[in-house]
């Protein structure tokens, strides 16, 4: 069984135990979170919503809140001597999927 769910405007396929790093939630840590489902997979068949399903429910237990890998941004124009370097590291969320209901 598992399910794809929308958070921080991207979409994650989950199942049961999965650790996902996504968008950074305002949630503290050991809290637990509820994530709107998009599709889900079962035994019964495989379920689409328009925009989401109605009655499914995907669970997830906060872990940590940490950053990604830095990037470097390099601005630069041309025949100007104008050149600007800087560094940015993004804030994610670590959760662990607790339970898939459909």
């Amino acid at each position: 069984m598992y399910a794809v769910i929308e958070t921080g405007g991207k979409q994650y396929k989950v199942a049961n135990g999965d650790v996902v790093y996504v968008e950074k939630l305002e949630a503290e840590n050991e809290s637990t979170v509820d994530f709107k489902v998009v599709a889900v997979s079962t035994d019964d068949g495989f379920k689409v919503g328009a925009p989401y399903v109605d009655g499914a429910k995907v669970t997830a237990k906060v872990l940590d809140t940490v950053k990604g890998k830095k990037i470097t941004v390099f601005t630069y124009k041309p025949k100007k001597s104008s050149k600007r370097k800087m560094g940015h590291r993004q804030r994610y969320t670590k959760v662990q999927i607790e339970s898939i209901e459909a």
